[in-house]
């Protein structure tokens, strides 16, 4: 099965991805990691990327495209795959299928942006060891303390409620649309992303038609 995933920041999509990956016996392809490859290979497309980052630029639609076509065309991915974070634009999804790459189902994981907020910026890791901890789900013995190393527990920048929001606002502004696009195709699916980590695999599980 060939997916693209998509979802807003905090959902839940890289936990999802990764139990999706076991169950069929496929890998989960992310942008970030296969331009990293193409560069560091230094293939035609790679070194094409590298000349963009290195003057500061956004590596344009087409070079991303092609990155893809090529991670996808190695044989490891014969049994299928999932795309995370990519596309991003209906650009990007346009030109993805103007490609020929065959995409099965495109899974869209909802969550309420209230609890996307409620979710991310309860997140705390510690100042010294990186330990990830939540005031809601996963709290320490000691208030602010790490129960590892004793460091003390920050918030990062990035998850205020303003900044969450201002991540939301522009996922929704950038997705919507490439929803609207594959709803057209007849390849968009939804699931429901819910408190509980089994509940919200269930619901994957049966979007996809694969039951529990």
């Amino acid at each position: 099965m060939n997916l693209v995933l998509m979802g807003p920041p905090g959902a839940g999509k890289g936990t999802q991805g990764e139990i999706l990956a076991k169950k069929l016996g496929i890998d989960t392809i992310s942008t970030g990691v296969m331009l990293r490859t193409a560069i560091k290979e230094q293939t035609e497309v790679g070194k094409l990327a590298e000349k963009y980052i290195n003057d500061g630029k956004l590596v344009p639609d087409e070079v991303i495209v092609s990155v893809v076509k090529e991670r996808l065309s190695k044989p490891d991915v014969e049994k299928g795959f999932i795309l995370d974070g990519f596309p991003r634009t209906t650009a990007q999804a346009e030109a993805l299928s103007a490609s020929g790459v065959k995409i099965d189902k495109v899974l869209s994981l909802e969550v309420e942006d209230e609890k996307i907020v409620e979710r991310l910026s309860a997140r705390r890791e510690c100042s010294r060891c990186g330990a990830p901890y939540s005031t809601i789900y996963n709290k320490p013995k000691i208030e602010g303390k790490c129960d590892k190393c004793g460091g003390e527990l920050i918030q990062r920048a990035d998850d205020v409620p303003e900044t969450i929001q201002n991540r939301l606002n522009v996922y929704h502004e950038q997705t919507e649309p490439i929803k609207a696009y594959y709803e057209k195709l007849g390849l968009l699916v939804t699931a429901k992303g819910e408190e509980k980590l089994e509940d919200t695999t269930k619901n994957v599980m049966k979007a996809l038609g694969l039951g529990e």
